[in-house]
């Protein structure tokens, strides 16, 4: 019977996302409502990483599961670095993808292309218990597109241009995004770590 690997995130998309990418690992994958764990913690840390370590300790004690999180999120440079570790809650509570994008794309109203800079950034931490076994933080750069473009992936991805593509990862095959993506590089990472992971260890 393979070990349990709990994939610690309440969002659906970016759950689905991080399933696909450990896919094949020995591991029998559970997401947080598997595990009966509805509640997410408050996000205190200052950085992608510190959330992420937070998370994982934060899920791995309440199931008693070897236990990864990722904290990640859209930095734009003409917002000052926002929404950066608020971009999960950027236009409140309640609101959606579409919403976000929305506001986002009105903040950056006759901002010119060469002033969309922005960068995805994706902190990933394993946690047995209280004990953090792994981290790894990985960003992508590109820019915020006038609107969005395509259907594929979640969240913002259908307004980050990425120049080597010519498209927005909205617009890109998953396998191909997961090659350059912040999650996609920080979860090769993982992967390779995990890969060498005894059980018992």
């Amino acid at each position: 019977m393979p070990a349990d690997l709990l994939l610690a995130s309440q969002n659906a998309g970016k759950l689905a996302e991080m399933k696909t990418l450990v896919a094949g690992l020995p591991f029998r994958v559970l997401g947080p409502r598997d595990a009966g764990i509805t509640e997410a913690p408050e996000e205190t840390g200052t950085t992608f990483l510190e959330n992420a370590v937070l998370k994982a300790r934060y899920y791995a004690g309440r199931s008693g599961r070897l236990t990864v999180a990722d904290d990640s999120g859209l930095s734009v440079d003409a917002l000052d670095g926002g929404p950066g570790l608020f971009s999960s809650r950027f236009g409140g509570d309640g609101a959606s993808d579409h919403d976000r994008n929305r506001l986002l794309l009105q903040k950056l109203a006759g901002v010119p292309r060469d002033r969309r800079s922005a960068r995805f950034t994706s902190a990933v931490a394993v946690a047995r218990g209280s004990d953090v076994l792994f981290t790894a933080q990985e960003t992508v750069f590109g820019l915020i597109a006038d609107e969005p473009r395509g259907g594929n992936g979640f969240g913002y991805d259908p307004l980050f241009f990425y120049p080597p593509f010519g498209r927005t990862f909205g617009e890109s095959p998953r396998a191909e995004k997961d090659r350059v993506s912040h999650r996609g590089k920080a979860f090769a990472r993982l992967r390779a770590f995990l890969e060498g992971l005894r059980p018992s260890s």
